[in-house]
């Protein structure tokens, strides 16, 4: 599920000739903004399984309700809050099927001094490497969190981050991911904490970025046997891109550095999205090397080398409204979820 295109937007691809919705403002007095928000979202997809018949569904795609609210608290600082709900919109009748998982929710203050927040939201990794080069509807690249033993919500929440203001075209971040020894995740009996941070340099339409994250975290997470998996590894990514009117072109250079012996993967990438009037084309390619003794290598027959690629296309059929088609290849055994995908997207 891509977090949309209104995300790619202020990612830094305003630019482009992508649909966003605009959120509904409820409240807006004496400092106080409140506004909601939220979008549908459905596709059809055709997927091919290892092992089996290739599957189809028609299905939800990350349809999402949400509320924003920011509050004046001096002339140069401004409180904020942001929560997110999924739901499922091609089975939401019954008992169950309202609002049934959280996506993000975080509180924090920005002003001169930068942005300071805490709660949950994508990685770093994620906004600032991952997403230039693939950011689509239903089919993306693969990276290097999908190395990562143990649930997303241990990968975004319980976080804390600071952000610094742009000067002279720099910025940077830095922030922790907290596993108390209190929670369910953490079966030790210590408190767990990750390291990250980056750096994005910008100047004019081109910019750059590196991210390192060491996953600390998930040191205490149940290996399955009830005892703690210790250390799995670290992140590193370098994200380069250069927008000109409605195109965008990036590369990536991606590692997720296991701590097990000849388990690391890298992955070296190459996307493009161009607006055309009526909505975007886009599309990606990417190297993925992994050594033998990774888990990639191992579901794949002993293979350490993949090309995965995709193309998509959108449609605008309002200013709140669109439909897509993507096609992916992945280079997996039995070629793996390589498929097809048609859908549409409404935003409020």
């Amino acid at each position: 599920m891509k977090k949309t295109l209104l995300a790619t937007a202020i990612a830094g691809a305003a630019a482009l000739a992508a649909t966003s919705a605009s959120a509904a403002t409820v409240y807006n007095q004496d400092g106080t903004k409140l506004d909601i928000y939220g979008n549908v979202q459905l596709a059809y997809s055709y997927v091919d399984q290892l092992g089996g018949d290739p599957e189809s569904e028609l299905g939800d795609n990350g349809s999402t309700f949400g509320a924003k609210g920011e509050h004046k608290i001096n002339d140069d600082i401004v409180g904020y809050f942001k929560a997110e709900w999924e739901y499922d919109a091609d089975e939401s009748k019954g008992g169950g099927n309202g609002l049934n998982d959280g996506d993000q929710s975080y509180v924090g203050a920005k002003g001169s001094f930068g942005d300071a927040r805490i709660g949950s939201w994508d990685q770093l990794m994620d906004d600032w490497i991952q997403d230039p080069i693939s950011n689509n509807e239903y089919f993306d690249l693969t990276d290097s969190s999908g190395n990562i033993s143990g649930d997303s919500s241990v990968r975004e929440g319980n976080k804390l981050q600071y952000m610094s203001p742009v000067m002279g075209g720099m910025q940077f971040a830095v922030g922790s991911n907290f596993e108390g020894d209190g929670e369910d995740e953490n079966v030790t009996d210590s408190n767990q904490a990750s390291f990250y941070a980056g750096g994005k340099y910008t100047v004019g339409g081109f910019s750059i970025a590196a991210v390192y994250d060491d996953l600390g975290q998930f040191d205490g997470v149940d290996d399955g046997t009830g005892a703690s998996q210790g250390d799995i590894g670290e992140q590193y990514g370098l994200t380069a891109q250069y927008t000109v009117d409605a195109l965008r072109v990036a590369v990536k250079a991606e590692r997720f550095a296991a701590d097990a012996d000849n388990a690391d993967v890298d992955y070296y990438g190459i996307g493009a999205r161009y607006g055309y009037g009526m909505g975007d084309v886009y599309g990606g390619y990417q190297y993925v090397d992994a050594e033998d003794g990774s888990d990639l290598a191992a579901d794949n027959g002993g293979d350490d080398s993949f090309n995965e690629f995709n193309l998509g296309v959108t449609y605008n059929i309002s200013s709140a409204m669109y439909t897509y088609i993507e096609y992916a290849q992945y280079d997996r055994s039995g070629d793996a979820g390589d498929g097809a995908a048609v859908g549409i997207y409404y935003g409020f």
